[in-house]
């Protein structure tokens, strides 16, 4: 799985100014339903906080991937969120979160759904990739740099 695959032009945001994780949850939804036809922002968002409650997705290192299955959803499809200040996600490392990559998955999914999430985590643990996220200076640089992490990699 590419990482275009998952995103399009509209699923990345910078410098959202969000304060709970509830919001950025939010926001993240919105991305992923503009995106996705016949998927709402809510069925999003309610999948993504059901799988939050399970446990949290915050990775360490201020990186997140919340995560959920849709019934009506028929491929994998993410959105990217990079926040002005991280907020809490309960994270592994207790750290605030502020980069944030969301997946809605097919209900039936399973391989590739860990092949995604094994793929965005990888690409998490990059401390230099991390670095580059945070230091780009607009949502066009960001895009670019997730397009193309996967070939630098």
């Amino acid at each position: 799985m590419q990482l275009s695959e998952l995103l399009g032009n509209n699923s990345i945001a910078c410098h959202v100014d969000a304060q709970s994780k509830k919001r950025v949850l939010q926001e993240l939804s919105e991305l992923i339903a503009e995106k996705e036809e016949g998927i709402s922002s809510s069925e999003v968002f309610d999948s993504l906080l059901n799988r939050e409650r399970l446990g949290g997705t915050g990775i360490g290192h201020g990186a997140a991937i919340p995560h959920g299955r849709l019934k009506n959803c028929h491929k994998i499809t993410g959105a990217f969120i990079k926040l002005k200040n991280g907020v809490d996600f309960d994270s592994l490392d207790n750290q605030p979160v502020d980069l944030l990559f969301a997946l809605i998955v097919p209900e039936e999914s399973s391989e590739e759904h860990l092949q995604t999430l094994a793929l965005l985590a990888s690409m998490f643990n990059d401390e230099n990739f991390r670095k580059q996220l945070r230091e780009a200076e607009t949502c066009d640089k960001t895009q670019q740099l997730l397009m193309n992490w996967q070939n630098n990699n």
